[in-house]
C-alpha cells in the first residue's frame, strides 16, 4: 500500500463554493436548532450527533470527508502515504495554520494530541468519554483494566519537522485513515489544553465531571470559536477571523435547544429558526408545500429488529427465521418510513465496502413463517417487544408506528407481542446494552465513517447484551477482516462476514432510512453529508 490523497480532493470548506465576498451580502447569523445540548464541547469526550454537529464548526481533523459522502479526503494533512506494510502513515501537513488561540498548528500538535487519547488514565478511560479511541484504538498505552492495558494498535508520534507527522501502529489498521475523520480525532491547541487542564476529569465513570475546557474554551482551527453555552437554552459560536481558508458569509451560529420535533417544525414555521434536523415522514408534505426546503442526507445507516438469544425461545435460528419472513419490510417502508427509504437486506449500507448483494434473504412469507415456527414447537409464542418513546433518530423517526407495524405483521402468524415501550435515554438504551432483560427491540446505527467495521464490527464483534449470543467463528471472522493488510483481502473478508451473519440472523435488517433536514427558502448551499460532516462556513443567505 501507497497511498498518497492530495489536496485538490480536500473539503469545500476551504475552497470552492463560499468565498469571503459572500461575507458582506445578506443575513450573517444563521439558527440551526439542536435536539439536545452537546454532551461535551471537547470532541476527544464525545460520541453523539449533537456534541459532533457543534464541534464540526470549531474542530478540524487531520482527515476530512469527500464532500456529499463517507470517504476521506484531506484536511488539515495535505496528503499522506501509508507504507508498504500498513504499519506507519506519514502526513503532510497544511502550513499557515494556527488555532483559535493563536498557537501554531504543526506536527508536534498533531503528536500531542495522539499521545494524549493514548494516555488517558482512570475514568478518562470509560466509554461514555473516550468511547471512539477504544473502539477504533483499542486500548490504552496503561489501564487498569486488562483488556485496554497496552493493547491498543497505536505504538507513536514523531514529528520529523514541522508540517510532518509520522503515526506508527502496532499492526495494520487499514480503517485508521477513515476513522481520523471523525470529530473525536480532531485538533485540538496544546496550549489550552494544558492552561485549562482539559484533562482534569472528576466524578466517577456514571457521573463524569467536565472540566472548563470541555464547556467553555474549546480551541481548535476551525471556522468558527466559541462564544457561549446557556444548558438546555443555547449555544454561540461566531466566525473565526483568523481562519486558514473561506471565512464565508456566517458570522453568527445560534444552537437553540428545542428538544420536541414538533416544536422544531412549529420554530421553523414561525421564523425563529434557519433549519432543524430529523425532521418527521409526516411533516415533509406540508413544509413543502408551504415553501420551505427539504433537503435529504444520502442513507448511511441501518434501522433493525434485534432479536436476544438470551430469551430461550428466540435461541433457536427456525424462531428467528421465522420473525424474519413475518415482517413485511415493503409496506413497512411504505407506511411508516421517509420516501426514498430502501429496504436493508444486511446490516450495512449498500455504498460501504464489504457490501454484498449474496446472502441470505428472507422475503415476505407469512406461511414459511408459521411452518417454521410449527417445526420448533412455538406455533403460540409470547414474546417481550421493546421499542423507544419520545425519540426520533435518523434511522428511526417513528419507533411507535414502526412498532404497530411489526406487531400486526407478528400477529398474523401467531405471534403474541407484548409490548414494552421505555424513554429513549437513558432507560432503553441502558436495558438494551446494559441488561440481558429484553426480547426483540427496535435499534439502528448510523455510520461514523466508510468502513464495514463501523456496522457490523460494533454489533456482532464480541459477546454483547444486546444481542445475548456467543458465535467465536464469527468474533474471529470479523477481527480477521479487520486487520487485513490490503483493502482488497479486507472487503472479501467481510462479504463473507456478512453472508455468515445473515445465516445465523442475530437481528432483522429493515431499512436505510433516508433522514430529512428542513430550511427556510432562503438558506443556500446547505452541505449535507451522509456521516453529518456538515460545516456552515459553506452555507449562503439570499437577501
Amino acid at each position: 500500500m501507497a497511498l498518497a490523497l492530495t489536496a485538490c480532493a480536500a473539503s469545500d470548506r476551504g475552497s470552492g463554493t463560499s468565498t469571503d465576498k459572500a461575507a458582506s451580502k445578506g443575513r450573517t447569523t444563521f439558527i440551526f436548532a439542536a435536539s439536545a445540548d452537546p454532551a461535551s464541547l471537547d470532541p476527544a469526550f464525545a460520541n453523539d450527533g449533537e456534541s459532533f454537529r457543534v464541534a464540526r464548526q470549531m474542530f478540524e481533523g487531520l482527515v476530512g470527508t469527500k464532500p456529499g459522502t463517507a470517504d476521506p479526503a484531506p484536511l488539515l494533512a495535505e496528503s499522506w502515504d501509508v507504507s508498504a506494510d500498513g504499519l506507519k502513515y506519514t502526513f503532510h501537513l497544511k502550513k499557515k495554520v494556527n488555532f483559535q488561540d493563536g498557537t501554531p498548528f504543526n506536527a508536534a500538535a498533531v503528536c500531542f494530541n495522539t499521545e494524549r487519547w493514548n494516555n488517558f488514565t482512570g475514568v478518562l478511560q470509560s466509554e461514555s468519554l473516550s468511547y471512539y479511541w477504544v473502539h477504533v484504538n483499542g486500548g490504552f498505552a496503561k489501564s487498569t483494566n486488562k483488556a485496554l492495558n497496552g493493547t491498543g494498535k497505536y505504538k507513536g508520534c514523531e514529528a520529523t519537522d514541522d508540517s510532518t507527522a509520522v503515526i506508527t501502529m502496532k499492526s495494520p489498521l487499514p480503517e485508521f485513515i477513515s476513522a481520523l475523520s471523525l470529530p473525536s480525532f480532531a485538533m485540538q491547541s496544546p496550549t489550552a489544553l494544558k492552561k485549562y487542564e482539559a484533562d482534569k476529569v472528576t466524578g466517577q465513570e456514571a457521573a463524569p465531571v467536565l472540566p472548563k475546557y470541555a464547556t467553555e474554551h474549546p480551541t481548535g482551527t476551525g471556522p468558527y470559536k466559541f462564544e457561549s453555552w446557556t444548558r438546555d437554552q443555547q449555544i454561540v459560536l461566531t466566525r473565526n477571523e483568523n481562519y486558514w481558508g473561506d471565512k464565508g458569509q456566517i458570522k453568527r451560529i445560534v444552537f437553540p435547544v428545542i428538544a420536541d420535533p414538533n416544536a422544531r417544525r412549529q420554530a421553523l414555521q414561525a421564523g425563529d429558526i434557519d433549519g432543524y434536523d430529523l425532521v418527521g415522514p409526516a411533516d415533509v408534505k406540508s413544509l413543502k408545500d408551504a415553501n420551505f426546503q427539504i433537503i435529504n442526507r444520502e442513507p448511511f445507516n441501518i434501522l433493525y429488529l434485534g432479536i436476544n438469544q438470551a430469551n430461550p425461545d428466540l435461541k433457536d435460528l427456525r424462531v428467528r427465521q421465522a420473525i424474519a419472513y413475518a415482517i413485511n419490510k415493503k409496506a413497512l417502508v411504505e407506511q411508516t418510513l421517509p420516501a426514498g427509504t430502501e429496504i436493508a437486506k444486511e446490516f450495512v449500507p449498500p455504498s460501504v465496502e464489504g457490501y454484498t448483494k449474496d446472502v441470505a434473504t428472507y422475503d415476505y412469507n407469512p406461511t414459511k413463517a408459521k411452518a417454521l415456527l410449527a417445526a420448533a414447537g412455538k406455533s403460540k409464542l409470547t414474546i417481550d417487544f421493546n421499542y423507544p418513546t419520545n425519540v426520533s433518530r435518523p434511522y428511526m423517526p417513528t419507533p411507535e408506528q414502526v412498532f404497530q407495524s411489526i406487531s400486526a405483521d407478528l400477529k398474523e402468524v401467531g405471534i403474541t407481542v407484548k409490548p414494552v415501550p421505555e424513554p429513549w435515554s437513558p432507560e432503553y438504551l441502558d436495558r438494551m446494552q446494559g441488561t440481558s432483560k429484553h426480547g426483540i427491540h427496535l435499534l439502528g446505527w448510523t455510520g461514523d465513517y466508510n468502513d464495514a467495521y463501523n456496522f457490523i464490527g460494533t454489533f456482532f464483534g464480541a459477546k454483547a447484551n444486546e444481542w445475548g449470543f456467543d458465535n467465536p467463528q464469527l468474533f474471529k471472522d470479523l477481527a480477521d477482516a479487520r486487520y487485513q493488510p490490503s483493502k482488497e483481502a479486507q472487503t472479501a473478508a467481510y462479504e463473507k462476514a456478512n453472508k455468515a451473519i445473515m445465516d445465523f440472523l442475530p437481528g432483522v435488517p429493515l431499512a436505510h432510512p433516508v433522514p430529512s433536514l428542513a430550511f427556510k427558502p432562503d438558506i443556500k448551499n446547505y452541505p449535507a453529508s451522509p456521516v453529518q460532516d456538515e460545516v456552515f462556513n459553506v452555507i449562503t443567505i439570499d437577501g
